[in-house]
C-alpha cells in the first residue's frame, strides 16, 4: 500500500504530463493554423520560371504613364494582409504600387467543388468550407456562402481604413473619376472594386443582391465552376441557361449599376445575357477559343456579342486562358480580339491569386506593356488595353453619385 506522499507525487506527475500534453496540442494547433494556410496558397498560386520580355527604359517610362486596371484577382480568398508585401501569391498593395496598377478588381470566391475541372462539376461539394475553418475565419462564414462574401467585403474595407489613404474602394463612377484625378495629381493611391465570382452567395434569394451591393459589390459573374440557382456554368453538369431568378437578378444588377460578367457562364447563359444587356458587359478573366481551345474561353460569336454591348474581354495570364504562361500567348489572345472587334474591347483580367500558375506577379506587369510594344502596338492602343477600355465601361455602368 503506497503512502500518502507517494500518491501525491503520482498525482503531481500525472498533472504535469497532462499539462505537457495539452501544451503540445495547443502548440500543434497554433502551428497548424499558422503554417497550413500559407503552405496551401504557396502550392496553388505560383510563379513559374520562364523567359520574359526585357523591359526597356523607354517602355518603363510608357508603363509608368499608363492608367492600368485589372478586372480579376482572388486575393481576398487567402489569409494575407493586403497591405503587407507577401512572399507568396500574386497581389498585395505594395506590389500593385510597384506595377503602377491604378485599380484592381477583387473577387469574392465563395465556393469551389472538389476535383474542380473545366468539363463537369457537381454543386454538391465545396473546398472553401474547410479553408474558412483552417484560416480561422469567423464561424458565420463556415456554413454560409453569403456570409463568406460579406466577410470578404469587410476585409477589403478594413484594409482601406488601415491604409492611410493608399487604398480606396470604388463604388460609383464619381469615385472612379476622383481616384484617377488624384493619381494624375501625384497622389499615391490605388483603387479597389469588389466583384463576385458567381452569384451563389445569393443563396437563392434575390433580396441578398441589394445586401451585397450595400456591402460594396459592383461586379458579378453569374457562375463559377458549378451550376447554381441563377444560371448554368460552362463547367457544370447541366450547362443550362439563365433561370427565372437569373433573369430577375440580371435586370436588377443593371438597375443598381453592377457590371455583368459572363466569365464561367454556360454558352446558353452567355447568349441570353448578351441579348438581354442594355449596358456594357465584360468577360473579366479568361481567353479566346481561337488561340486556346478550352471550353471556358470565348467563341468568336461571344466576343462579337460582348463588343456589341460596348463591353471588354479581359485576357488572363494562366494556362487555362491562353494555353501557356508567356507574354506572347497573352498578347496573341489580345491580337485576336482586336482584329475581330476592335482595340476598344481588349482589357486585362489576370486571375491573380485564383489558384493559378503565372509567369509574373502584378509588380512585373510591365512585361505585358513591353510585349505590346514589341508587337508594334501604338502608345494609344496600349493605353486602351492596359486600362482605358475598362475605365470607360466602369464609368458608364457604375452608379452615379
Amino acid at each position: 500500500m503506497s503512502s500518502p506522499a507517494s500518491s501525491r507525487r503520482r498525482i503531481v506527475t500525472v498533472k504535469r504530463v497532462l499539462i505537457a500534453l495539452l501544451a503540445l496540442v495547443v502548440l500543434a494547433a497554433v502551428a497548424f493554423f499558422t503554417i497550413v494556410p500559407g503552405v496551401v496558397e504557396r502550392s496553388m498560386n505560383t510563379i513559374e520560371p520562364g523567359p520574359l520580355p526585357e523591359v526597356t527604359e523607354e517602355t518603363q517610362a510608357l508603363h509608368d504613364s499608363l492608367t492600368i486596371l485589372d478586372m480579376h484577382s482572388d486575393t481576398l480568398l487567402w489569409n494575407r494582409d493586403l497591405l503587407d508585401r507577401s512572399e507568396r501569391g500574386h497581389v498585395d498593395l505594395p506590389r500593385l504600387e510597384d506595377g503602377n496598377v491604378a485599380l484592381q478588381v477583387f473577387s469574392s470566391v465563395s465556393k469551389s467543388p472538389k476535383g474542380q475541372n473545366f468539363d463537369s462539376n457537381s454543386a454538391d461539394t465545396d473546398n472553401i468550407t474547410l479553408l474558412t475553418i483552417v484560416q480561422l475565419q469567423p464561424p458565420r462564414t463556415w456554413g454560409s456562402i453569403f456570409e463568406r462574401s460579406m466577410y470578404h467585403a469587410d476585409r477589403l474595407q478594413d484594409a482601406e481604413e488601415r491604409s492611410d489613404g493608399r487604398l480606396r474602394i470604388v463604388r460609383t463612377s464619381e469615385d472612379l473619376t476622383s481616384l484617377m484625378a488624384d493619381r494624375a495629381a501625384g497622389e499615391d493611391v490605388t483603387g479597389a472594386l469588389l466583384s463576385l465570382e458567381g452569384l451563389q452567395p445569393l443563396e437563392g434569394d434575390a433580396g441578398n443582391l441589394e445586401k451585397l451591393y450595400d456591402a460594396g459589390y459592383r461586379m458579378a459573374g453569374f457562375t463559377h465552376f458549378f451550376d447554381n440557382e441563377v444560371s448554368g456554368s460552362m463547367h457544370g453538369e447541366e450547362k443550362a441557361g439563365l433561370t427565372d431568378l437569373g433573369r430577375e437578378v440580371f435586370d436588377e444588377m443593371e438597375r443598381l449599376g453592377m457590371i455583368v460578367d459572363v466569365a464561367h457562364a454556360s454558352h446558353p447563359a452567355v447568349a441570353e445575357m448578351l441579348e438581354r444587356a442594355t449596358k456594357p458587359v465584360v468577360s473579366s478573366h479568361g481567353g479566346v477559343q481561337a488561340t486556346c481551345e478550352v471550353n471556358r474561353n470565348l467563341t468568336d460569336d461571344e466576343i462579337r456579342g460582348i463588343a456589341a454591348t460596348g463591353g471588354v474581354v479581359g485576357i488572363g495570364y494562366f494556362d487555362g486562358a491562353v494555353c501557356d504562361t508567356s507574354a506572347e500567348a497573352v498578347v496573341d489572345a489580345m491580337v485576336h480580339v482586336r482584329d475581330l472587334v476592335g482595340i476598344e474591347h481588349v482589357g486585362l483580367g489576370s486571375d491573380y491569386d485564383g489558384s493559378v500558375a503565372v509567369r509574373w506577379d502584378t509588380s512585373d506587369i510591365a512585361v505585358v506593356t513591353q510585349e505590346l510594344v514589341d508587337r508594334g502596338f501604338s502608345d494609344t492602343d496600349i493605353a486602351a488595353i492596359m486600362g482605358g477600355n475598362v475605365q470607360r465601361v466602369m464609368t458608364e455602368v457604375l452608379p452615379k453619385g
